[in-house]
């Protein structure tokens, strides 16, 4: 990865601060819904993005759906767009919530490919949540008003499946909780820089075993360790 990127990229936490965190924010349940049901993915490459840092991120609150990105946001989107169009993306479809989408058009600029707007790729809807404190997020909770994790994980896993059964090399613009769904359905782990806003991944599956990598780095993941061995 880039310097001028890396230097857009938020403080890491330890290992051991990073899993205390994914414990209590409950996403043991989101992977045990995402792992129930595994991805049979037919193409073998393609690449994540999470939409650019919006001033809802700064101040860890459920966003609504026009939020759109902060200068720094739009900053990681341009660091992101420059690494993105070195690597051949065909094809770009993202989630239609104002964050994802600026940070679709801005990688679609550089690109030269037209972005293709899909309400399914939305983040998990908070509902009577929306522009209240996430400090404490808690994935197993539901928010009234709004989305069940069931139906979050499931209506992600539909769309991804039928985004990514198109032969072209797809960029997908979506947001955090669709990130977490992705990575455990193909049996892979979340690391706290996989999560950065604004952080290109490249997914690509070698004889049956898909790996994760920064756009222009090194491979960051191992597969999922023993069920017993994680948070």
């Amino acid at each position: 990865m880039s310097s001028a990127a890396m230097s857009l990229m938020s403080p890491t936490l330890s290992t051991e601060a990073w899993q205390a965190r994914m414990a209590a924010s409950g996403l043991h349940a989101l992977r045990d819904l995402a792992t129930a049901h595994p991805f049979a993915l037919s193409v073998q490459r393609f690449v994540f993005l999470r939409h650019g840092e919006t001033e809802g991120n700064v101040l860890k609150v459920f966003q609504p759906e026009e939020i759109s990105l902060n200068e720094h946001g739009r900053a990681q989107a341009e660091a992101a767009a420059s690494l993105l169009r070195e690597v051949g993306i065909e094809r770009i479809c993202a989630s239609d919530m104002q964050r994802a989408w600026e940070t679709a058009t801005i990688v679609a600029g550089r690109c030269d490919v037209p972005p293709q707007p899909d309400p399914a790729l939305r983040e998990r809807w908070f509902g009577d949540w929306v522009g209240t404190s996430s400090a404490n997020l808690d994935w197993r909770r539901d928010p009234p008003g709004g989305e069940s994790l069931l139906e979050f994980v499931r209506r992600t896993q539909r769309v991804l499946e039928a985004t990514l059964s198109d032969p072209a090399h797809t960029l997908v613009v979506a947001h955090g909780g669709n990130l977490y769904v992705l990575a455990f359905s193909l049996g892979l782990e979340v690391t706290q820089s996989m999560i950065q806003n604004a952080t290109p991944l490249a997914f690509e599956c070698i004889d049956g075993r898909w790996s994760v990598s920064h756009v222009g780095a090194e491979t960051i993941r191992e597969p999922l360790p023993a069920r017993n061995a994680g948070w």
